[in-house]
């Protein structure tokens, strides 16, 4: 016991260093942000902040190239600014420096599975454009291991990554269930994942989507479930520095962009015949009605290009984590608010 309260005291000690850090570095970003929407105008490309692999968010397929459900979030920004969603270069950033690039200047945006939260919206100087996976905190087993619920899991050694709001709602939820259990915490994504299917760990906590990324890499991924407690909210989404008002609203619009074009119908195959369409919404979105564009900063066919060339929230929804994709997750609440959802957006108007 007296060396757990050790460690604690440690580990306080080291996120207070690393909140002063952030804090000195989160007021230097604004200067950096004011200009973000030029400085790529000039360099030519967007660079985003991405995972380091996985599956259906953020990895490179076969022949090396990014995608995933946030890699389009990046191609959409990109095709909004350049009518090319392919100006775009990747960084891939652990849980603990995503942060850091961010607000160093090194990535101009950062879409990597990272939950919007009141500290990192205020203390740590991000901006978070909006939703783009609603997610929550679960955990993985091997079936072997003869438990059907998180309450059964007294005891167990647990793999978790360290800098994370999993690392927190890992300790609150056992704190509050007055169960003890065991931390195994690698930050590497891929070694923590080879610890747990090496039997190193019980359990592997993370969102619920990851869990399910992750289970696709094992040789046998019917060996494994994902019990069914939900223990905490975890919108994902795209965050930015504070400070440029103006490429948050390029990033949170293009994201809207998209939901708003899957609510309407409009798809990367009919989006040139929608162009003459006689509804005065779709002509605000697509441009065919000047305005919005300029209000942005952009070219009128901002979101027509995002759409042609990314595809509208629900094409890609199924093709990196929906039933058309290895991870097969079904919609839930990242349904449309039409559909029984809580995927909304706001007017183009």
């Amino acid at each position: 016991m007296k060396k757990f309260v050790m460690k604690e005291r440690i580990l306080k000690g080291a996120k207070a260093l690393a909140m002063t850090g952030c804090l000195v570095l989160g007021s230097a970003s604004v200067g950096l942000a004011q200009q973000t929407l030029k400085s790529v105008q000039e360099k030519g490309y967007l660079q985003c902040g991405v995972n380091t692999g996985l599956a259906g968010f953020a990895a490179p397929d076969s022949n090396g190239k990014w995608v995933g459900l946030d890699v389009d979030m990046c191609r959409a920004v990109a095709a909004a600014i350049f009518g090319d969603s392919e100006k775009v270069r990747y960084t891939p950033l652990s849980a603990q420096q995503r942060f850091t690039a961010l607000q160093s200047g090194e990535i101009d945006m950062l879409t990597r599975n990272t939950t919007y939260t009141l500290q990192r919206d205020t203390a740590l100087g991000l901006n978070f454009a909006p939703t783009n996976y609603y997610d929550g905190q679960g955990f993985m087993v091997n079936k072997s291991l003869g438990v059907s619920s998180a309450k059964e899991l007294e005891g167990a050694a647990v793999c978790v990554q360290p800098g994370t709001t999993t690392e927190l709602n890992l300790a609150d939820y056992f704190r509050a269930s007055n169960m003890k259990y065991k931390p195994v915490v690698i930050e590497n994504k891929d070694e923590l994942t080879n610890a747990f299917f090496a039997g190193r760990c019980d359990v592997y906590t993370t969102d619920a989507s990851g869990l399910a990324a992750e289970r696709s890499k094992a040789k046998n991924p019917a060996d494994y479930m994902i019990l069914p407690e939900i223990i905490s909210k975890e919108p994902l989404g795209p965050a930015v520095r504070h400070g440029d008002d103006n490429w948050l609203d390029i990033v949170s619009w293009s994201v809207r962009a998209m939901i708003n074009a899957e609510e309407f119908g409009i798809t990367a195959a009919n989006v040139d015949s929608m162009m003459d369409t006689t509804n005065p919404k779709i002509k605000r979105l697509l441009g065919v009605t000047p305005g919005m564009g300029k209000n942005l900063g952009l070219d009128e066919k901002w979101a027509y290009n995002i759409i042609k060339m990314v595809g509208n929230y629900g094409e890609s929804y199924e093709r990196n984590v929906g039933m058309g994709s290895a991870l097969k997750l079904a919609r839930g609440l990242n349904e449309l608010w039409t559909k029984g959802g809580i995927m909304y957006a706001p007017p183009i108007r």
